[in-house]
């Protein structure tokens, strides 16, 4: 494997943490931590990688901006995965497996390296603190729950405060809901609806393997629509369709008054009334009797002609 292949994985960003340093390990000048044994084999290697001095620090991140010496920027992250550890064992209370959040937080701490500055006289272990919590924070939000739970900026903030502001189990009341929103810079609202979401949990539509025979699922309880099933849509399109086709080929069928009298019976537009017997007898000149007979000859007529 090439350097430049492996310093191209190393640049993007995104490679686990794993894969990284397995390409790294061909430049190394000692072993890298192993994800191949348990998680507490690679957090004693992690350990016992050296830490470096300032000017130490310094000397590689120069080397690797202006060389892209991979092996420097190896050094830089090995010597860093003990904070990164730290740091991911704090948010073992979201229920999520520490080896996945130490691997998040070891993408970021390679991000950090890619883009530190060694000329701002900054520690490395302080501007890559940033970058390991927004792994680590992306990753839990994104696998916390099946609906990502927070996606304002407010709401991000709330979701990784929240729950270490509360004094007990209870809910908040009102006066613990204002000294959160005013501590956290939010709206009191926001707070309410944050801890809603928090307290509830998802609920499977479908069965799963852990229920027993008895159980019902919500899937179950709720009733299905057949009018918006696409089947039934297409063919309830398809009825009116020939249903108009079949009128107006009805209509044509008969003479222009037995044809004015059904259209002006029962064909009316939506907000018209229909015209009654004694109103087209006078139109016409007859009786309304004789109106009758002759409305009653022409939807026999069209009766025959949409059942042919």
């Amino acid at each position: 494997m090439s350097q430049a292949l492996s310093l191209a994985h190393f640049s993007s960003g995104v490679t686990p943490a794993k894969q990284a340093l397995a390409y790294a390990e061909a430049f190394g000048r000692f072993p890298v931590p192993s994800g191949a044994g348990s998680l507490e084999a690679y957090i004693q290697a992690a350990n016992r990688v050296p830490m470096l001095s300032e000017a130490e620090e310094v000397a590689l991140a120069r080397r690797f901006r202006d060389e892209e010496d991979l092996d420097a920027a190896r050094q830089l992250v090995l010597s860093h995965l003990r904070l990164v550890i730290a740091v991911a064992r704090g948010y073992l209370g979201y229920g999520l497996p520490h080896a996945d959040l130490i691997q998040e937080g070891n993408i970021g701490l390679m991000k950090a390296v890619k883009r530190f500055d060694p000329e701002r006289g900054v520690r490395l272990v302080s501007f890559a603190m940033h970058w390991i919590k927004a792994e680590i924070h992306e990753y839990i939000l994104k696998n916390w729950r099946l609906v990502k739970i927070a996606t304002t900026k407010a709401q991000r903030k709330l979701f990784f405060n929240l729950r270490s502001m509360k004094k007990g189990f209870s809910t908040l009341g009102p006066a613990e809901v204002q000294e959160v929103a005013k501590t956290l810079g939010v709206k009191p609202e926001e707070v309410v609806e944050m801890e809603t979401r928090m307290t509830g949990g998802d609920v499977s539509l479908e069965p799963t393997a852990e229920d027993d025979e008895d159980s019902y699922a919500p899937i179950a309880y709720l009733a299905a629509d057949s009018s918006v099933e696409p089947t039934a849509i297409i063919e309830r399109k398809e009825r009116d369709r020939l249903q108009t086709e079949g009128l107006q080929a009805a209509l044509a069928g008969l003479d222009e008054r037995s044809r004015a009298i059904v259209q002006r019976r029962w064909l009316v537009e939506d907000g018209e009334e229909a015209a009654t017997l004694h109103e087209l007898a006078a139109e016409y000149g007859v009786s309304a009797e004789r109106i009758r007979q002759i409305e009653a000859k022409a939807l026999q007529k069209m009766k025959g002609l949409l059942a042919a």
